[in-house]
């Protein structure tokens, strides 16, 4: 926070004042007909808005939901709730219950829980499109049009990954759709409209720009979000995010804030992925996802280097999961998948949009990097099981490693200590094939800590080597430069295997 005091709030308000006089000096110079063409563009502005909201306002809807009653009870007419700071205060007090003990047991009420959101009518039959938290749990949905008439829904379908639901009501005949648009033309800088019911305040704009493409603050575990400076406050999630053309680009989903209110960072799903899974939604009712099978990460600029990739271009493999597309296609760890199906591939999160996608049952062409080699692959894709993550991974025991007398080796200039893995320590560490070396110790501060190695970290290749004892490791580490940082093949428990490279600060 930024605090201004009062001397330099003065100063700072004398100077706003003499800039705003000298303003209007020069312009009193230089007469009214220089001046008119700015108010003129600027009304041309407010005329685009103006339209963009008549265009879209027909067609926004404002939400309200009622979930299962649950029955609070207050034991032996107790006076406070559970949830009151004054309950563990008084509980244990035997002669304060006293007072209580014969009051009578109507102290049992039910709460209601409630709540309220934004949609947009995406085909005038009555389908609205909103976000899959806004209606979770809901046992009645009631849907308000712009003219106030209200309905309940007759259908809810949501997909809890993406966070976009779809509802259904029985539409009267003059509903209105509203037009849907491509979030892949969306540059940062664009204008955008966002419209909602922020606090309730039903039909409510704002504005604003593309503040920036493919967030990923960690809100769901399907993202690329655009994020926008224009205001969404609690409300808005569910409401549209409009180019000026009057289309749909995004869903208003989430904020970043300290206060509970708009600090000018909004998050929005882009159209792309939020009218695939609506698609599906409307024609099967649940989202079925191809998958690949493998865990992947960022080429940051460290590990892009090593791999001989562009910042920013490509992803690579760290793990392959059995007996998945990944494993029929025989692609390995290290591999850099650079494409899928004549998409080029960023990020993870852009891999995972565009391989979801794909038909299940169908084979695409893949390109990807090995040893420095473009190849091209063909990868059949298949549905993706219910509930897979890499929790289907056995996770390691959180114990440090066993230290055996005269098996370690120390290397101070990684940081680190290092002990044979043995098949019963790798059991207990989650690691089914029991290869490489384990970290016993890591020096606080030292580059092994700085790379976020640990204790219980699998160490399985040095560069390209396999490392599978104490002494394989110190002949690998004999090539490697700690100045030029060394890559290192890793298992980190619950993050599965990957890639890190360590490296000397200096």
């Amino acid at each position: 926070m930024t605090v201004i005091h009062a001397n330099r709030r003065w100063l700072m308000t004398m100077f706003a004042g003499v800039c705003l006089v000298g303003a209007a000096v020069g312009m009193a110079q230089r007469g009214p007909a220089t001046a008119l063409p700015q108010a003129a563009n600027a009304r041309e502005l407010s005329s685009v808005f103006r339209d963009v909201a008549a265009t879209v306002l027909p067609g926004m809807v404002s939400i309200e939901t009622r979930g299962k009653s649950v029955k609070v009870t207050r034991e032996f007419g107790f006076p406070f709730d559970e949830n009151s700071p004054f309950n563990d205060l008084f509980k244990n007090n035997p002669q304060f219950r006293d007072l209580f003990k014969n009051r009578p047991e109507l102290e049992q009420k039910f709460r209601t829980p409630r709540g309220k959101g934004s949609g947009f009518v995406i085909d005038a039959a009555g389908i609205i499109m909103t976000n899959s938290h806004v209606v979770r749990n809901a046992e009645e949905v009631k849907v308000r049009l712009q003219d106030g008439r209200e309905f309940l829904a007759t259908d809810v379908k949501s997909d809890p990954l993406s966070d976009v639901a779809i509802i259904r009501i029985d539409a009267p005949q003059d509903l209105q759709a509203v037009p849907l648009g491509n979030s892949d033309l969306m540059e940062i800088g664009d204008w955008v409209l966002a419209v909602g019911s922020p606090f309730g305040l039903d039909m409510t704009v704002t504005h604003g720009i593309i503040s920036a493409k493919g967030r990923g603050p960690e809100i769901n575990k399907r993202e690329g979000y655009l994020q926008t400076d224009a205001a969404i406050n609690p409300g808005n999630s569910g409401g549209p995010l409009v180019n000026l053309n009057g289309e749909v680009i995004a869903i208003n989903t989430a904020i970043s804030t300290h206060t509970g209110g708009s600090n000018g960072v909004g998050f929005a799903i882009p159209m792309k992925m939020a009218n695939w899974v609506a698609q599906q939604l409307i024609d099967k009712g649940e989202v079925k996802r191809a998958y690949l099978g493998i865990s992947i990460q960022p080429a940051s600029n460290d590990l892009a280097k090593k791999f001989g990739v562009p910042v920013g271009q490509g992803v690579i493999i760290g793990q392959i999961f059995p007996q998945s597309p990944a494993a029929e296609a025989d692609l390995q760890p290290g591999d850099v998948i650079l494409a899928l199906n004549g998409e080029a591939v960023h990020d993870p999160p852009n891999l995972q949009g565009i391989a979801e996608r794909l038909t299940v049952g169908k084979s695409y062409k893949m390109t990807i990097l090995r040893d420095g080699r473009r190849k091209t692959i063909s990868v059949r894709m298949r549905e993706m099981p219910k509930k897979f993550s890499l929790k289907q991974v056995p996770q390691p025991i959180r114990n440090a490693p066993d230290k055996p007398d005269k098996s370690e080796d120390s290397y101070e200039d990684l940081g680190i200590e290092i002990q044979q893995l043995t098949p019963e320590l790798a059991k207990r560490l989650g690691d089914n094939d029991a290869t490489g070396v384990v970290i016993s110790a890591v020096k606080p501060n030292g580059p092994a800590h700085a790379a976020e190695l640990r204790v219980g970290t699998i160490i399985k290749k040095v560069g390209k080597k396999d490392v599978n004892s104490p002494k394989e490791f110190r002949e690998a580490m004999k090539n490697e430069s700690l100045q030029d940082g060394i890559l290192l093949f890793v298992r980190r428990g619950e993050k599965g295997t990957g890639f890190v490279v360590i490296q000397s600060s200096q």
